[in-house]
Order: structure tokens, then C-alpha cells, then sequence
């Protein structure tokens, strides 16, 4: 949301581009891995395909209910803060204002003026003003169990379409380095576009992202060629 004075900053990105970005480097490196390591192990194409919509399946779902119980614990954890708050409030409104008077002394206005602004967001929304400079929750950050989750397992499932698709279109012997190759251009795009979304620089995020993925793969086919040589 493009705030009133017309000014646009990143960190209302910050919950669903880490859900976003998270998941579709996961999926992307987790499924490539995995065709890479299944297909270092020489079983036959309908193995490995199986093994790559299997962990997309698998991956995209774990991503979801993952997501979900984690973010679903800080929403918990905010419900709580902003309900005791609340009580707080009805209770003992007094010591609320004067603790909301200090907060704004401790970030440099006088004592009148701070006695002020505490009396006009009280009057305004106590409780809003409370949850917002005393607790630290904010609109465009707090915590929503369902975006995260929905935002994780869609974006697993786009990262790991590619490698899945290879796998159903190619054919055994060019499988290994299309999916190599294809795994490592994404990722670079991939970090890239994170990276400039999250004002960073691209250069380093696209290959950061790329070196861990390579390593990824560089591991799991050396776990599927030592399985594939014993049995």
C-alpha cells in the first residue's frame, strides 16, 4: 500500500517477500537436488520424475504448514501482548499515559511536549498507540498465518515447477546438466530480482543465492552416485 505523502518504502514488503523469496528458492534448490541426486543414482525416467512432483507435492505442503504454525505463534504471541495491554489500559490508564510520555521523552521530545502527544493518541486510540510504540506491532508487519502460508507453498511450487518440467521433457542423458544449468540461471535471476526488491545489491544476492544452490546439487548428486554405485 502506497502510504498518503506519496513516499513508497520497502519494508511493507517485508512479510510476504520473505515468505515469497524463501519459498521459491526452496523450491527451486530442493527439487533440483533432488532430481539431480535421484538421477546420479540411474533409476529409470519414471523414477525420477515421481521423485521431482513428489517433492514438489511434498515440499510446497511442508512449506505451507510450516509457514503457518510459525507465523501463526507470533500472531498468538501479539494477541496476547495487545490483550494485556488492553487490560492495561482499563485499569490503570494513568500509568498507560505516563508510560507512553516516557517512551516519547526516551526518543528526544521535552517533557510537555511529550506529555502532549501522549495525551492525543489516547484520546485518538490508546490502545493503537500502546500496541504500536510500547509493543512494536505494526500494520504492515504483523504477523498473518494465512498469507505466509499461501504466499509459501505457491512459491515453492514455482520454483519447483522448472526442474520438474525437464524432468518430464527431456530425455535421461541431457537431464543432469539442463537441470544444472537451469537451476543456476534462475537462482541468479532469482536472488537478483530479491535483492533489488529489498534495496540490496543485486550482484551479491544473485550469486550468494546461486554458489548455495550449486553446493546443493554438487552434494546430492555425490549422495545419489555412491548409493546408485552400492546397490
Amino acid at each position: 500500500m502506497t502510504p498518503a505523502h506519496g513516499e513508497v518504502h520497502r519494508s511493507g514488503r517485508i512479510g510476504w517477500l520473505r515468505a515469497s523469496v524463501l519459498g521459491a528458492n526452496d523450491g527451486l534448490i530442493s527439487t533440483s537436488s533432488l532430481v539431480v541426486g535421484v538421477a546420479a543414482a540411474e533409476p529409470s525416467p519414471g523414477a525420477v520424475l515421481v521423485a521431482a512432483v513428489a517433492g514438489l507435492v511434498a515440499g510446497a505442503l511442508s512449506m505451507a504448514a510450516g509457514e503457518y504454525v510459525s507465523v501463526s505463534s507470533q500472531a498468538d504471541t501479539e494477541g496476547a501482548d495487545v490483550t494485556r495491554e488492553r487490560a492495561e489500559l482499563a485499569t490503570s490508564p494513568e500509568a498507560e499515559r505516563a508510560e507512553l510520555a516516557a517512551i516519547y521523552r526516551s526518543r528526544g521530545l521535552s517533557e510537555d511536549l511529550a506529555r502532549q502527544v501522549a495525551d492525543q493518541l489516547m484520546s485518538h486510540d490508546a490502545l493503537g498507540a500502546h500496541a504500536r510504540d510500547e509493543l512494536g506491532i505494526h500494520e504492515l508487519t504483523r504477523a498473518r498465518p494465512i498469507q505466509a502460508a499461501l504466499a509459501s507453498a505457491a512459491s515453492f511450487a514455482v520454483g519447483a515447477a522448472p526442474p520438474a518440467l525437464l524432468v518430464a521433457l527431456l530425455p535421461p542423458e541431457k537431464l543432469t546438466p539442463a537441470v544444472v544449468g537451469a537451476t543456476v540461471v534462475l537462482l541468479l535471476i532469482l536472488g537478483a530480482v530479491a535483492a533489488s526488491l529489498g534495496g540490496a545489491p543485486r550482484l551479491r544476492g544473485a550469486v550468494r543465492v546461486a554458489f548455495w544452490g550449486a553446493v546443493a546439487m554438487v552434494c546430492t548428486a555425490a549422495v545419489g552416485r555412491l548409493f546408485g554405485a552400492v546397490v
